[in-house]
């Protein structure tokens, strides 16, 4: 009876398990089942009585949940906890439409994990909460005519009675909801604490809008041009916003990655995100009739070797370089048109690589090249964009690609210039050797309702002291006054700025946030010196809130501090974290950032906020991506109701390897409940008794619990068949401790069912309390194997066998077997090639 990969034998043997047949009963029954603890249907209690053919898992479902609850089973003690391990999956958003199975999926993958370190003596965390606050759940409100606030209620009531319908091993106790001002008091702290120590300014710029949502979009929310909330077309808005410098962490972000424990293909979306580029600076002067004097304009190359190749120079629409140049410039309103339609059009459309190149000259300016004193036409492109580099490149189509692309679109010349070594061509033009980064600041305000509003006032009487202040006047004023003159954050002891209820919460569309037409919001004093003052009316981005809620859930409660620095010594970093690729530069990133900041302000001791991040894969189903409007998408709670938490938990593991996703199909379904129905026929009908693990089970613990480590859940799942199959082959050999064993290897798969058979067979404490099983190496070197018989190539037995098992040994085996006799017949054998401990084949 041993553990298999998912081969060919082990895809029948799970093949066999899941079959509607009849299952042999164990041949020591002695006690009658009428005898039997089961649960009523109409009561949900636990009563003498028959026990149902099938497993009854509407009223276990609600008395286990209910159980785990008033026991609080899986309530780790905060304080006293020797063995702390933080297991979190990725802050859901609680759609007004409800758990959906992409949700359902991440949480059984989590909760595997943590059941699976919890029965390993582990004191495990595992909180839940909602990401509620945002432009997701104000869209749907709106939608819905339906207030934000009102609404948020109604999807927390219909999400959180979802979740303890799933079978998860949550803390309760633990549960944070990012619209409650409990919550986002301390999401306004951090937001403080980043402006104190110099980490936010403020700064008119052009910055992506979506029209659909009318508000502004980080450049991590704009995916292939269109808003990642929508899917409308972004386009370019000059705006004041406020920023949080995360650039500053650049290099850090990029040389930790090296460091974390996380999916490479995470790590290698941020690496590129980041966009490390090592150069040189090299400036080039623009002359003109037009123009007075020269004006400088520095180039960013990681090619300086190729100088001498440079045929013309591109600069980016919103370089100020244009206004510089703009007197020498004779086709002015030509170029001015160019820049406004180029504005508007979406950065990822204008930096695509297949893009048709556009652009218009600078006539009457022309660019002097340093290396050789060559003037070369200048022209502006919106395939250059003014946050990468410096906003103007040199043109060297004979080494460059979409150089060549543009020099071939205008009729440029390219000249196959000799390379020159970069130390010696930078040394000759005064270059500088700089690096670059592609990430740029994190865009972190919101002219949106349905958000924590910023906590900061501006005054324009501190506006002139701050910018007038010197020396020792200047310390009075912390980085982030300094920066930006006249805004000061509010104190912590006012905290939190609370939202308002707007009756008209909707955007107007003008860039001004909804809180702005709310006078009894933004009139305030100033914190600083008592005169009137104005509040900022803009609220944070969503990210902001899921940057940190981490660091909240050990210390929820806490109403002193956002997270107590002795409980987050104790469980921070989190130990494991679940969740999806499509974060890696949103949440993840953000995350980190804050992490780093909050660690270098002194408020924690760590600088990564997750040890193991592992990203999951994508559901579809019946081989198609799932959305609404092609119908084809799961609702866990119609699955549940029809089948029971624990076969679509089971379902959901089998389909693949938890982080490659799979195809969710109805059949799969069906085949699970009968698996899980056998389960259930076996161990209540079981009557036998023994102490010890039998030792062929040693390689089926040993392969489950490898597989649940590495999260290859569906290959754990089918090595539990295989167990079953066991078990109803010889029924009398299996030990009740066998059964036990077997119960809680299941148990983080199916809780529901293993806690109510584990009741049923006898035993007072939860299963879920339970050690892990620990294999036997010894009885590993001492296991049968399957030895597979073959004749003339072909499959016609397979038997047990010893390891070690001889080739003569194994010939005698095979001709005692009938199956294998009826396909030799009378033929004489005329070779046999042996593999030992795997397969004979006869040839004859």
């Amino acid at each position: 009876m041993s553990s298999q990969k998912m081969n060919k034998k082990t895809v029948k043997a799970v093949r066999g398990s899941i079959k509607d047949k009849n299952v042999k009963k164990p041949s020591s029954i002695g006690r009658s089942t009428a005898e039997k603890l089961v649960i009523t249907k109409k009561s949900g209690a636990i009563k003498k009585g028959k026990i149902p053919k099938e497993y009854p898992f509407k009223q276990a479902e609600k008395k286990w949940s209910e159980y785990w609850v008033r026991k609080k089973i899986y309530e780790p003690d905060i304080t006293k906890a020797k063995n702390p391990f933080y297991n979190l999956m990725m802050f859901p958003y609680p759609s007004a439409e409800g758990l959906h199975v992409g949700n359902m999926y991440a949480f059984t993958g989590s909760d595997i994990y943590g059941r699976f370190m919890r029965s390993q003596g582990y004191d495990v965390l595992e909180p839940i909460g909602l990401d509620g606050f945002g432009i997701h759940s104000e869209n749907y409100a709106m939608k819905k005519g339906v207030h934000p606030m009102r609404q948020a209620k109604v999807a927390e009531k219909n999400f959180y009675k979802q979740l303890h319908m799933v079978g998860n091993g949550f803390s309760w106790d633990h549960h944070v909801e990012t619209y409650d001002p409990e919550y986002y008091k301390w999401t306004q702290w951090l937001f403080r604490a980043m402006f104190e120590n110099g980490l936010v300014y403020r700064k008119k710029a052009p910055v992506n809008w979506c029209p659909s949502c009318k508000t502004v979009l980080a450049d991590e929310q704009v995916i292939a041009g269109k808003c990642e909330r929508c899917d409308s077309e972004v386009s370019k808005k000059e705006l004041e916003q406020w920023f949080f410098k995360i650039t500053k962490y650049a290099p850090k972000l990029l040389k930790n990655i090296d460091k974390i424990d996380w999916s490479e293909r995470v790590k290698i979306a941020q690496k590129n995100w980041i966009g490390r580029s090592e150069g040189a600076l090299i400036s080039f002067e623009m002359v003109g009739g037009g123009l007075s004097a020269p004006v400088k304009a520095d180039v960013f190359t990681t090619r300086p070797d190729t100088l001498m190749g440079v045929t013309f120079v591109v600069v980016a629409p919103e370089s100020a370089t244009l206004i510089a140049v703009k007197d020498g410039i004779t086709n002015w309103p030509e170029v001015e048109e160019y820049i406004w339609k180029a504005k508007n059009k979406p950065e990822a459309e204008r930096m695509a690589d297949d893009k048709d190149k556009t652009g218009v000259e600078l006539k009457g300016v022309k660019a002097v090249n340093p290396a050789n004193g060559m003037e070369v036409p200048v022209w502006v492109s919106d395939y250059v964009v003014s946050g990468y580099g410096t906003g103007v490149v040199m043109g060297v189509p004979a080494y460059d690609e979409r150089d060549l692309a543009f020099a071939q679109a205008f009729g440029l010349s390219v000249i196959q210039a000799p390379l020159v070594p970069k130390e010696k061509i930078v040394k000759a033009v005064s270059g500088k050797m700089t690096t670059q980064y592609r990430l740029r600041d994190w865009l972190i305000s919101r002219q949106r309702y349905w958000g924590p509003p910023i906590p900061l006032i501006y005054c324009e009487h501190c506006a002139e002291k701050v910018k007038a202040a010197k020396g020792k006047e200047k310390q009075k004023y912390s980085a982030g006054e300094i920066q930006n003159p006249g805004w000061s954050a509010v104190k912590e002891k006012d905290l939190p700025v609370m939202l308002p209820f707007v009756k008209n919460f909707k955007p107007a569309g003008t860039g001004d946030s909804p809180l702005s037409s709310v006078p009894s919001f933004y009139n305030t004093k100033c914190p600083k010196c008592g005169n009137k003052a104005r509040r900022e009316t803009d609220v944070s981005d969503t990210f902001l809130d899921s940057s940190w809620y981490f660091l909240r859930y050990p210390s929820v409660g806490n109403k002193k501090a956002a997270f107590d620095k002795k409980t987050t010594k104790k469980w921070l970093p989190v130990d494991m974290y679940l969740g999806g690729a499509e974060h890696s530069v949103l949440h993840l990133l953000y995350s980190r950032f804050v992490t780093m900041a909050l660690k270098d302000m002194g408020y924690i001791d760590f600088d990564e906020p997750f040890t193991k991040f592992r990203a999951h894969g994508l559901i579809i189903r019946d081989g198609k991506k799932m959305s609404k409007s092609k119908g084809n998408v799961v609702n866990p709670d119609e699955y549940i109701k029809k089948f029971g938490a624990d076969a679509l938990r089971l379902h959901l593991m089998f389909i693949g390897p938890l982080e490659e996703g799979g195809d969710f199909r109805d059949a799969g379904m069906v085949g699970i409940t009968r698996f899980l129905n056998r389960v259930w026929s076996f161990s209540t009908a079981y009557s036998g008794k023994g102490k010890t693990i039998s030792s062929w089970m040693h390689k089926g613990i040993k392969k489950i619990t490898e597989d649940i480590a590495l999260l290859k859940y569906n290959t754990a799942i089918a090595e539990l068949m295989v167990i079953l199959n066991g078990f109803t082959e010889k029924p009398e050999e299996v030990t009740k401790k066998d059964l036990e064993t077997f119960l809680i290897l299941l148990s983080p798969f199916a809780p529901f069912m293993t806690e109510e058979l584990w009741s049923i067979i006898g035993n007072k404490a939860s299963i879920h309390k339970q050690a892990w099983p620990i294999f036997d190496k010894k009885a590993l070197k001492q296991e049968s194997f399957d030895l597979v018989v073959q004749v003339n190539g072909r499959m016609r037995a397979t038997l047990k066998a010893k390891k070690g098992t001889t080739e003569a040994e194994a010939l005698e085996m095979a001709k005692g077997d009938e199956r294998v006799r009826n396909h030799i017949g009378s033929a004489e054998i005329r070779r046999v090639i042996f593999v030992e401990n795997r397969i004979i084949n006869i040839i004859v």
